[in-house]
């Protein structure tokens, strides 16, 4: 009875423990999810992460491929968010800032300009017109040098080889210095206005002296006729007309227009000795000259291409100058056809560089004169044409952009044929003194 009475009390106290046990592990059990439902949660978040780094990547490429299009001159573009900023971005659970983000560009592409084409080789053709209301001037210095020997027969040749004469060497040597103002003013985005006005410096040596030992007194029979002068040069006016506005691979097109004033002292007035021999150098032309032509600049970027084509009336006139034994009455100075063609390649932003070349056909200068004293056999004017020239020159050149309104343009000119100045160098700097509305 007593082993009864203890089962029943053992197997109550069991029933009892299970029945309190029971409901709290229940309950902790029910907070804890499945295993199969954790491991949904973790793909869920897996795949968000996922759509924003594809999310992140689409709007990196659409960025580069922006800055590519923009600057197709400039370096390679970087890429828009670092690696740092992306992996700090990709917070999990926050998906929404991360596509929010904004893009930040390291570095900066350089602004756009606008400025007109320069050419160093050109002079005052070597640009697109000056646009509405800006006002450019330019200080230019230049330097040319022209030297020529000759050797000249006076005899009779009696055989092949055999001269019984005088031989003379013909020496002349031109230096020419020339400092320059200009300026040029927008009238409208097509059309340009300008002038200019040079001081000329001008040195001119002509030495006649026969081959030693050809006479008997050799420092007697030579000529020396050397000879110095400065003062103000030809006044130049100039109007500039773009034609053409060279967009979508279109060239610029621009017509030039040039007048030269004789406003130099004239060859023709200056004082003579009394062989008429002039005793100081002219500045001047003495000539009214007209120039009209026409400019192309094609922009092919690395590249720049260009090309002149021009005519010039040079207007005769009257000038009534006594060089014994004869007056020159009148001189009619030739035409002239000239035309360049060229390359500017650019290394960079700044620097470019001109390669080139330029031809001029002088027709030549026609030349009435009369004896101071009339003869029979000439008694009253006499008309003679002097040669044609052919005038060709290679040109190189450089220009640099100092700032967003000065420049640096050198340029050396080489002559090519026996009638071209052996060589001139031009320093030309051009300012931006207004820039316009």
């Amino acid at each position: 009875m007593n082993s009864t009475r203890c089962a029943a009390l053992l197997i109550a106290a069991s029933a009892l423990t299970i029945a309190t046990v029971t409901p709290a592990a229940a309950q902790q059990t029910s907070r804890r999810p499945p295993l199969q439902q954790q491991l949904d949660e973790a793909m869920a978040r897996i795949d968000s992460q996922a759509r924003v780094l594809a999310e992140l990547r689409r709007r990196l490429d659409t960025a580069e491929r922006q800055v590519a299009a923009q600057a197709t001159s400039q370096p390679p573009p970087v890429p828009a968010i670092g690696a740092a900023q992306a992996s700090a971005a990709a917070t999990p659970g926050d998906p929404a800032s991360i596509q929010q983000a904004p893009l930040e560009r390291v570095g900066q592409a350089p602004a756009s300009d606008d400025r007109p084409i320069e050419l160093a080789v050109l002079d005052s053709q070597g640009s697109v017109v000056t646009r509405r209301g800006q006002l450019a001037g330019e200080l230019q210095l230049d330097y040319a040098r022209a030297d020529r020997n000759r050797a000249v027969f006076r005899g009779i040749e009696l055989v092949e080889a055999v001269l019984v004469g005088v031989f003379d060497i013909n020496e002349s040597r031109q230096d020419v210095l020339t400092a320059s103002a200009s300026l040029r003013y927008g009238v409208t985005d097509r059309l340009e206005l300008g002038a200019r006005l040079p001081y000329i410096y001008r040195a001119d040596t002509s030495i006649i002296a026969p081959i030693a030992g050809s006479t008997p007194n050799d420092a007697d029979a030579t000529i020396d006729n050397s000879v110095k002068g400065n003062g103000i040069g030809d006044l130049e006016l100039s109007a500039r007309y773009q034609l053409i506005d060279g967009r979508e691979g279109v060239p610029y097109v621009i017509a030039n227009l040039q007048a030269v004033l004789p406003t130099g002292s004239n060859p023709f007035q200056l004082p003579r000795d009394d062989l008429g021999r002039a005793t100081r150098a002219a500045t001047g032309a003495g000539f009214y000259g007209i120039t009209p032509s026409f400019t192309a600049v094609l922009p092919s970027d690395p590249v720049v291409l260009f090309g002149t084509l021009g005519y010039t009336f040079n207007l005769a006139r009257d000038v009534d100058t006594r060089i014994p034994p004869i007056v020159i009455a009148h001189v009619d100075p030739g035409d002239a056809i000239s035309g360049s063609a060229g390359i500017g390649i650019a290394f960079n932003e700044r620097a470019t560089l001109n390669l080139g070349y330029a031809h001029s056909w002088i027709l030549g200068t026609e030349t009435r004169t009369r004896l101071i004293e009339p003869t029979a056999a000439w008694p009253g004017l006499r008309s003679t044409t002097s040669r044609d020239l052919q005038i060709g020159r290679l040109l190189f050149g450089v220009t640099y952009r100092v700032d967003d309104r000065t420049s640096l343009n050198w340029s050396v000119e080489v002559g090519a044929t026996e009638d071209a100045t052996d060589l001139r160098t031009v320093l030309r700097i051009p300012i931006l003194l207004l820039t316009g509305g």
